[in-house]
């Protein structure tokens, strides 16, 4: 009881922080969106320790939601790593105590290449406040560890501030989904995104049936064609589709199932999908109409394939 006391004061101190936060929000965060969206190279973002590794974070999010960005290492900067800042740049440096010695060793070069810098900072006195063109204030009342000394809260702060940048961006630039998947081509939705149907269609063997076969030759097609339907009309005229559904329905509702024709349980206006659609497109589609299969059209309005989706 005593663990789950603990943590219950820390979702407590989070919400707490996130609330004081909501308050602070104006000019200067307004001023730092503007200032990096105007930017016309990376963005720059650089912290030492803890701050470092949720800049790390900071920097890959604002990377892949359409803000370019590099995390730079401050203790490596002032060997060599400095060269990945060009003239102009913006710089988010992070530092909660606004005094951290590796953060205002940089200042100076920083200033000599003529860079705007925006403090993620703790301390609005600091030297690193003082520093800066903008300030975005991620002060907390006390870090949640009990101790008040690791940082906790001051990090939920500093990434929650990095995330409030990067979707702040995100609606500036109107990135969209299609632009999420060119930066995520290994995810599901990207690889959705940027596969078309006809990467995905079946193709092969499609089950064709004339609307007066009857109900025996279209069990025969369905089965061979293994996609659980049967396509009424041909590539040149496509007329109907009967799935699996259709036949367990009119087995159940028609007595005289035996002598039924493709025509008489046929779907007469099935959803369709165009060949160069992207799977997403077509699979959002699919779970609108609760359906899990396409045909598949070209631009000339032959039927081409079948797509479908398992779930």
């Amino acid at each position: 009881m005593n663990a789950i006391h603990t943590a219950l004061s820390l979702t407590k101190a989070y919400k707490l922080a996130i609330e004081r936060l909501e308050k602070m929000f104006g000019d200067d965060f307004i001023s730092a969106v503007d200032i990096i969206h105007n930017a016309s190279g990376h963005v720059i973002v650089c912290g030492m320790g803890k701050s470092g590794l949720v800049g790390r974070k900071i920097s890959s999010t604002l990377a892949s939601t359409g803000t370019p960005s590099l995390f730079l290492h401050p203790a490596e900067a002032i060997h060599g790593d400095l060269g990945k800042v060009q003239a102009n740049a913006v710089v988010l440096l992070i530092s909660y105590s606004g005094e951290t010695g590796e953060i205002l060793t940089l200042i100076p070069a920083l200033k000599r290449l003529n860079v705007t810098i925006i403090a993620l900072t703790g301390e609005k006195k600091s030297t690193l406040a003082k520093n800066s063109s903008v300030i975005l204030d991620m002060s907390v009342d006390r870090e949640a560890c009990p101790l008040n000394l690791a940082p906790t809260t001051s990090t939920m702060m500093t990434m929650v501030l990095g995330d409030a940048l990067a979707v702040s961006l995100m609606e500036l630039k109107n990135f969209k989904q299609e632009d999420f998947a060119l930066t995520h081509p290994g995810g599901s939705l990207g690889k959705r995104l940027l596969s078309k149907v006809q990467d995905e269609m079946k193709i092969n063997n499609l089950p064709f049936v004339l609307k007066d076969s009857n109900i025996q030759n279209v069990l025969i097609k369905m089965t061979q064609g293994r996609l659980g339907l049967a396509i009424v009309g041909s590539k040149q005229k496509l007329e109907g589709i009967i799935t699996d559904g259709d036949i367990r329905r009119a087995l159940i509702d028609r007595p005289d199932f035996s002598s039924l024709k493709a025509k008489d349980i046929m779907n007469n206006s099935p959803l369709i999908s165009i060949e160069t659609d992207n799977m997403l497109l077509a699979e959002n589609r699919m779970r609108e109409a609760k359906v899990q299969c396409l045909i598949v059209k070209n631009k000339i309005d032959e039927v081409v394939g079948v797509i479908q989706i398992f779930e």
